[in-house]
């Protein structure tokens, strides 16, 4: 070559690196709130572009615009009115001192039978609308110690009544789902489920009696993990299952669950239900499980009975077996089917949960939580004091002929199915030494809006997981040709936490599952380049 062109030559290829090296330096990043994540959160406040306060005020807006205007979605049922105070505290905390963990100054959605000490705690029923706790839930005050924001409670079917319309409140009325307005994302946790649908904030609390974790998460397009029982203190929770009610973290990345987690899980002296998670937990954090790869050499069994319950969509059939594929083309080693080698949904109608004789024992235990300014001391205060509410038969039932708990031959009959039916799910991933169970959630897309007792509503839930106290992760399968969101169960052993969320991460990294509502768009000031 000419010495002269080859001067050229190098001048040109150095200029270029240089030109290159500029351009890749200038190159910034870009922090959207519609699909943001704690990571990506904790990365905009790390750079500077983004504050607590900011974020606040960016969830505020959003769940003015779109709560009760526009789309209507009514998942907000107090806002705390503390919580621009709050985030600028914590911002000042940050520059001194830096996060307290990865939820500094996350906003969370906390269905409304948590406690708060600043806001009512309602149970979407009306007669509590102004009657607010004297202290945080357990999990709830974890949240603030971890640096997080309670923004606001979220409404859910009424914890107290049975209202006309299926998944409403006396106080809230009806949420609607982000993704489909005339229907509901989910039924006693709908709140959480269509706030963060909506992106009204980061990561929700759901509650489960039966299915409302898991549910509205498939019902939301989320990630949510019901846990192994035990493992979250229900201390300052309304609830109604002594031996199996489950609090969980719901939010749109498996990280996000797992950091939620991380906080609020453990032994709790206020519910010693926990004592059974005592030498349970792992030694490494939780969001130390989550595997890119996390299906590779996995042992999965799709559970036949699973595909028993109704109503059935094809369109929902279509996308788990599209699902189960996912689990096969990246290493898992998928048995399908493996059976119980019993009628599912029949063994869980002759076997219902304890949870019937267990839930006004219950209420009463929540009561004596609270302070001596609590306007009721006992469930029939509660009740009987509001008798033109639809108060739940059973309800009445209970509290005019109260149950011995410890002698009732019915309760122990259901103790008993429990267990049976517990062990047979463990017989059976040991037979085929499986890691986890996966099948859909259910068989059909959110439920529409409407009567509780149309039969466009009636539909048999699939209480595996919350009968036998076993934890399920819920995945997104994506959405239905109409739109509807539906999940993927993965159901494991007890304090099996860590392999679901190597599966669950795994499923996720090789999916792209989650999607923003078309009725909850972005807002001007909601995309920050740094």
């Amino acid at each position: 070559m000419n010495p002269s062109c080859k001067k050229l030559l190098n001048t040109v290829v150095v200029g270029f690196s240089l030109q290159a090296l500029a351009t890749t330096s200038l190159q910034s990043e870009t922090f959207t709130l519609t699909t943001a994540g704690i990571q990506d959160i904790q990365d905009a406040m790390a750079a500077g572009a983004l504050t607590a306060e900011k974020l606040i005020e960016l969830s505020i807006a959003r769940i003015e615009a779109y709560d009760q205007t526009g789309p209507e979605i009514k998942a907000v049922l107090t806002l705390n009115e503390e919580a621009l105070e709050t985030a600028r505290a914590l911002d000042e905390e940050y520059k001194t001192s830096g996060p307290r963990s990865p939820l500094h100054g996350i906003p969370v959605l906390a269905k409304d039978v948590f406690d708060t000490y600043d806001m009512p705690t309602t149970g979407g029923y009306s007669p509590l609308k102004d009657v607010t706790p004297a202290r945080d839930s357990t999990i709830v005050a974890r949240l603030r110690d971890a640096g997080a924001i309670i923004l606001a409670k979220v409404n859910q079917s009424d914890w107290y009544t049975r209202p006309e319309m299926v998944a409403s409140s006396t106080l809230g009325g009806n949420t609607k789902n982000p993704f489909a307005l005339d229907r509901t994302p989910g039924w006693s946790s709908s709140g959480t489920s269509g706030g963060l649908a909506a992106r009204f904030g980061t990561v929700g609390l759901g509650s489960e009696t039966g299915f409302s974790i898991r549910t509205p998460t498939s019902d939301g397009n989320l990630f949510g993990l019901s846990t192994t029982s035990g493992l979250i203190s229900r201390a300052g929770q309304m609830w109604s299952y002594i031996t199996g009610e489950r609090g969980g973290p719901m939010a749109r990345s498996v990280y996000d669950v797992c950091v939620t987690l991380d906080a609020i899980a453990g032994f709790d002296s206020e519910d010693l239900w926990t004592a059974n998670s005592l030498g349970k937990m792992p030694l490494e954090p939780y969001v130390s499980f989550i595997d890119p790869n996390g299906l590779e050499g996995a042992r999965v069994g799709v559970l036949a009975e699973a595909w028993d319950f109704t109503p059935v969509d094809e369109q929902v059939i279509d996308l788990a077996k599209a699902s189960i594929e996912v689990f096969k083309e990246n290493g898992a080693y998928v048995f399908d089917p493996v059976s119980l080698g019993l009628d599912l949904p029949d063994y869980l109608s002759a076997n219902p949960s304890p949870s019937r004789f267990e839930r006004i024992a219950a209420i009463n235990q929540y009561l004596i939580r609270q302070g001596p300014d609590y306007p009721y001391k006992n469930a029939e205060e509660l009740l009987l004091s509001h008798q033109d509410l639809p108060i739940r038969d059973s309800d009445v039932r209970a509290m005019e002929d109260p149950i011995d708990l410890d002698r009732d031959l019915a309760y122990r009959a259901t103790l008993r199915g429990k267990e049976t039916l517990r062990q047979a799910v463990l017989d059976l991933m040991d037979k085929y030494d499986l890691d986890a169970l996966i099948y859909p959630h259910k068989l059909h897309g959110p439920l529409k809006l409407g009567p509780r007792n149309d039969p466009e509503r009636e539909y048999t839930p699939n209480q595996l997981s919350p009968v036998t106290g076993l934890p399920a992760f819920i995945v997104p399968m994506g959405l239905t040709e109409d739109g509807l969101p539906v999940g993927l169960e993965i159901l494991g052993r007890p304090w099996s936490e860590p392999t679901l969320i190597k599966l669950a991460s795994g499923f996720e990294a090789v999916t792209d599952n989650v999607k923003v509502p078309s009725a909850t768009p972005s807002l001007p000031g909601e995309t920050i380049s740094y």
